[in-house]
């Protein structure tokens, strides 16, 4: 049985990922309205993770007898400076959102829930890879400076994400 603390600071935890979905998703709007599909596709594959990393703790809660109490999402921002900037958002919200799931395990050893200790574990080893990946992002665009060909390269390369071709590199 989840503790109601667990339970609470879970479902809070479940609205954060649903938002980190609507952000994604309206990041990869802002890039296909530019037509860069590449970077547009990497901002879909983003929203559904963060979907996917929501229905975890949607799943856990109840299969530990909890209750899920969805919320209200607040709606993300539409319109960016830059690529840079848009890349540079994402990576200051995969930091809140490690700094999040810290909290959240901060309070499973306060509580001896063992069981969100070791599920959280799974969620601490994905922010180090989310982390990187944006902060990977963030250099590649302030080394190439936005600067034409180049930002058509790198979005080339983002349209290949999860794909066969990413693998044989």
């Amino acid at each position: 049985m989840i503790g109601k603390a667990m339970q609470d600071a879970m479902n809070e935890q479940i609205n954060k990922e649903f938002y980190s979905s609507y952000l994604y998703l309206s990041m990869a709007a802002y890039f296909e309205d530019k037509n860069l599909m590449g970077f547009a596709h990497w901002m879909r594959l983003q929203a559904d993770e963060e979907r996917e990393h929501a229905m975890k703790f949607y799943n856990f809660i109840l299969d530990r007898g909890g209750r899920v109490h969805l919320k209200a999402i607040d709606g993300p921002g539409t319109d960016w400076n830059s690529n840079l900037e848009v890349a540079e958002q994402v990576a200051g919200h995969e930091a809140k959102v490690t700094a999040s799931i810290q909290d959240l395990y901060e309070l499973a050893l306060k509580e001896k829930d063992y069981a969100a200790q070791v599920m959280l574990q799974w969620f601490i080893s994905e922010q180090v890879e989310e982390e990187k990946n944006a902060a990977e992002l963030v250099a590649k665009l302030k080394l190439i400076e936005e600067r034409g060909t180049a930002v058509l390269m790198l979005d080339h390369r983002l349209s290949k994400r999860g794909g066969a071709e990413e693998e044989e590199e």
